[in-house]
């Protein structure tokens, strides 16, 4: 997991000099993220598999320019007043993942505790959409 963060974070480094006098790539009006599993309210043991779902919009790896795509960015306990600017690439942290492989589900070690866990597709900058593609916040429960 690591060597593909290094890896995400060098191709992130690479585009940002472009980024910013990019345009931010258009999303079709009904392009919808979503967690597919855990359920909002589960309580589940680490390591938990996360499923991420779309409708209306594709997945396309980062660094591949092709409308109406995008890959998929999971917020991991992030408080509104934390959420990175959508204006920007992506940091690449803890606390956000990066899946620019085109990855639609990760297995996540988590500490026992309540979690929030929320998906942003960006574009293949890792830029969120001009209408920005985010899902609800789901919150999990990790039992001991």
């Amino acid at each position: 997991m690591k060597k593909i963060l290094l890896t995400l974070g060098l191709l992130l480094s690479v585009f940002i000099s472009s980024a910013n006098t990019q345009e931010r790539s258009p999303a079709p009006e009904m392009a919808e993220a979503y967690i597919q599993s855990p359920a909002d309210g589960s309580a589940v043991s680490s390591p938990v598999t996360i499923r991420f779902g779309l409708r209306g919009i594709g997945v396309a790896p980062a660094g591949i320019e092709r409308p109406n795509t995008g890959h998929h960015h999971l917020l991991i306990n992030l408080a509104d007043a934390e959420m990175p600017s959508f204006d920007l690439p992506l940091p690449a942290t803890d606390q956000v993942r990066h899946f620019g492989l085109g990855q639609t589900e990760t297995l996540l070690e988590l500490e026992p505790g309540q979690h929030t866990l929320q998906l942003v597709l960006g574009d293949h900058l890792h830029i969120p959409h001009a209408s920005p593609v985010v899902s609800e916040k789901i919150t999990i429960t990790v039992t001991e």
